[in-house]
């Protein structure tokens, strides 16, 4: 009865038996295909924390997806050989930036971005190299280096590179701070975090090596699968740090928390100091009151 009721079923509903095998056939497509970086840019993804979202959760997302973006034709060099270098501190200059990311390599071209009306620097470069080794261990060891006290971040350049591309100023980019409420995720700084109903995935898409080995397409895709199973090869000896600079959740909380508690304590380190000022002044007023009195 139970065999014959299943036929009886698919006889008596076979659109809904198809409907059913094409959605788990997607579902284990989305599996396989999904990834922490972006190979692609888009908007809608990137304004959401899984890569997951069906609807745009805030209005930048909405000018991003409307947005039609040329990348700047007056740019040249070779975007496969740039890098991108942001959060610089607004008095670093050509001459520093040189003189730091040298020492990975040999430097073709350094661009720092300074508005057009101020010459002000608007706090980012971008620095092309003239072999792609000096480019991937600059983009391996710089990231997080401290210059003129400013912690900066390093990445691939993505404007001329990755498919779909907006940048932040039309509601796209990546990463971004808590506080905007606009965080964009898919990109080195902010990784998407893994579904719930997705196996566990390795977290390294940026390898190292040469162009066989990595397997970086002129296009602008990047094969993640082959810098993963290179990451596996070297992780020994990048270490731990390697792992901890793409912010997944747990890391993010960890720095997070100890980032107020730093906070608490600083605040209760002035308030106490505070204290103390005005406790000494007290005293000194009243020395000075009661000397006032034996004159």
């Amino acid at each position: 009865m139970l065999k014959s009721g299943r036929l009886c079923m698919l006889k008596i509903h076979p659109q809904a038996a198809i409907c059913t095998i094409f959605s788990t056939s997607a579902k284990r497509t989305a599996m396989n295909d999904w990834a922490p970086i972006a190979k692609e840019y888009d908007p809608l993804k990137a304004g959401s924390i899984d890569g997951t979202d069906e609807e745009p959760h805030d209005r930048a997302v909405w000018r991003a997806m409307l947005a039609r973006y040329v990348p700047n034709k007056g740019v040249t060099g070779d975007p496969h050989l740039t890098l991108f270098v942001a959060r610089l501190n607004l008095q670093t200059t050509e001459e520093k930036l040189k003189e730091v990311f040298s020492r990975y390599g040999d430097i073709r071209k350094i661009r720092l971005v300074r508005d057009l009306v101020t010459g002000f620097s608007k706090g980012y470069a971008f620095i092309e190299y003239k072999e792609e080794r000096a480019l991937l261990k600059a983009h391996r060891d710089a990231n997080r280096l401290v210059v003129d006290q400013h912690e900066v971040f390093v990445d691939f350049e993505l404007e001329r590179t990755l498919k779909g591309w907006i940048p932040r100023r039309l509601g796209g980019g990546f990463g971004g701070k808590k506080e905007s409420g606009q965080l964009r995720f898919g990109g080195r700084d902010r990784p998407f975090r893994k579904p719930i109903n997705l196996p566990n995935v390795k977290n390294d898409f940026y390898g190292e090596g040469s162009a066989e080995k990595r397997n970086w397409s002129r296009e602008g895709a990047r094969d993640w699968r082959t810098r993963d199973r290179e990451h596996e090869r070297s992780r020994e000896k990048r270490g731990p740090e390697r792992e901890r600079s793409w912010g997944w959740a747990d890391s993010e909380r960890e720095r997070d928390s100890k980032e107020e508690r730093s906070r608490g304590r600083e605040r209760k380190d002035r308030d106490r100091k505070d204290r103390e000022r005005d406790r000494s002044r007290e005293r000194d007023a009243k020395k000075q009151r009661d000397d006032d009195k034996h004159r």
